[in-house]
């Protein structure tokens, strides 16, 4: 969104409706030792054009790289209209929609974006979203507790398969909160969490089970099983999971003969562009009963008395605002315009589009698979289902194998090791809608080549 910059006229037109001289009257408040008197260092400024110019000259200098890394983030095709539409001055300056009298757009935006969340997880309630897939994880399980009622410590039963960042996230928000979070390990053979290992933890008193699909390792749970054997154990289902996916595989609300009783995630497949790692934005759904527990806050639809549609905030706990520690949540706002990108997203991509994309991505995965499975010193490690990322061991050091590629133009994928010691000879390799069958065979011959030690003399771009 370009800037455009006050005139002198009018700075002069505007300082002189409020009766002042000069633009530092507005600051004398603040004491003469506190204020900078010059900005040394920083060059003088400079039009739109030349900075637009000098910003691709510095972006080439990151290279045009081929990127097979997911690990949380996925690059999808995001048609055009998307942003065009996200960047327009209504969505993209508007402020949190406390007037709803002055914010009829923001609300509605937001109450289809819950609504198209509870129909892609299969559950009753949304939120307006939250900062990040990791703190809404928290979020959820901080909701799991205050549900269980329970006074002292709680436990809840955590997968190692969950995303590594979302599991520090986690620790780090309710560490402090009575919370024990306890890790379960995925069965090594099928990168799964099994009811064997489960079963230690049964009848040991734990508030929620924490069931991720796909999980960080790319494999399929068995849902089914996982949140039924939860509720007999009488803890609630917390589901975190890939939303893209959730237009192919069974939603949480479906999972077992009850379904998840939250579901939460990170919203970012769903028309975000990578960016740098941001800004995303998190989700949270569950069933109605659990409603009023629900971080964040919530878009209503009503009629005005004239009968027409209007949009409120139906929920939103002032608590959240004033007692900190004791407060239902300390989400105090919501990440409006990614939440409106992803509201337009899915109204052009529909649901047979979300679906389809879903499917390529999975068939895309298929053909990378045998591809890197027919190079010698490479293997997919676990033999279960899987949709969109699988692990790959390689029979040389990884960092060497990354380095190597990644000066060839091509991100092969997320070293392992550092979160998982075990497989320190792996990569978490991934493929979207966005890889050509041309782009899959470039991998998997520069692969083939920096494994057997010969080096491609050019580079992809």
């Amino acid at each position: 969104m370009p800037f455009i910059p006050h005139t002198e006229q009018d700075i002069k037109e505007m300082l002189d409706t409020i009766g002042i001289k000069k633009v530092d009257t507005l600051f004398d408040e603040i004491p003469e030792t506190l204020r900078q008197a010059s900005l040394e260092g920083v060059p003088p400024g400079v039009s739109e054009m030349a900075l637009g110019q000098l910003m691709r000259e510095r972006a080439k200098q990151d290279g045009d790289l081929l990127c097979f890394i997911g690990a949380g983030a996925y690059e999808h095709h995001i048609p055009a209209a998307v942003w065009d539409i996200a960047a327009r001055g209504e969505f993209y300056t508007a402020y949190t929609p406390y007037q709803a009298e002055a914010s009829q757009g923001s609300l509605q935006v937001i109450y289809e974006f819950q609504s198209m969340m509870t129909s892609l997880m299969a559950l009753e309630v949304s939120n307006a979203s939250l900062y990040d897939g990791a703190s809404s994880l928290a979020e959820a399980i901080l909701m799991a507790v205050r549900l269980k009622g329970k006074t002292g410590k709680s436990r809840v039963l955590m997968p190692r398969s969950v995303h590594p960042n979302y599991r520090k996230t986690v620790n780090t928000i309710v560490s402090q909160q009575a919370i024990e979070i306890v890790e379960v390990p995925n069965d090594p053979a099928t990168g799964k969490l099994s009811l064997a290992e489960l079963n230690k933890w049964a009848n040991e008193d734990a508030m929620a089970l924490v069931i991720a699909q796909p999980n960080f390792l790319g494999v399929l749970e068995e849902v089914n099983a996982l949140t039924d054997w939860a509720h007999d154990q009488k803890m609630l289902v917390i589901g975190v999971v890939n939303p893209m996916a959730m237009a192919l595989l069974k939603p949480p609300g479906e999972w077992g003969q009850t379904g998840a009783d939250i579901a939460c995630g990170e919203g970012q497949p769903l028309g975000i562009p990578l960016a740098s790692g941001g800004p995303y934005y998190g989700f949270l759904c569950s069933k109605k009963a659990l409603v009023r527990q629900m971080p964040g806050r919530i878009v209503g639809r009503t009629v005005d008395l004239n009968g027409k549609p209007g949009y409120v905030l139906t929920l939103q706990a002032r608590e959240q605002h004033i007692r900190r520690a004791k407060a239902t949540s300390n989400i105090c706002t919501n990440q409006g315009l990614m939440v409106t990108a992803s509201t337009i997203y899915m109204s052009l991509m529909g649901p047979q589009g979300l679906r389809q994309v879903a499917i390529n991505s999975h068939q895309k995965t298929r053909e990378m698979a045998m591809a890197l499975t027919a190079i010698s010193g490479a293997k997919v490690v676990f033999d279960g289902p899987w949709w969109h990322e699988i692990v790959l061991r390689v029979n040389q050091p990884v960092d060497q194998v990354l380095h190597e590629l990644a000066a060839l133009g091509i991100q092969a994928g997320y070293a392992l090791k550092e979160d998982y010691p075990e497989l320190s000879d792996c990569l978490l390799v991934c493929a979207t809608e966005t890889k050509t069958s041309a782009q899959i065979q470039l991998l998997a011959k520069q692969i083939a080549q920096v494994l057997q030690g010969r080096k491609q003399a050019c580079r992809t771009n």
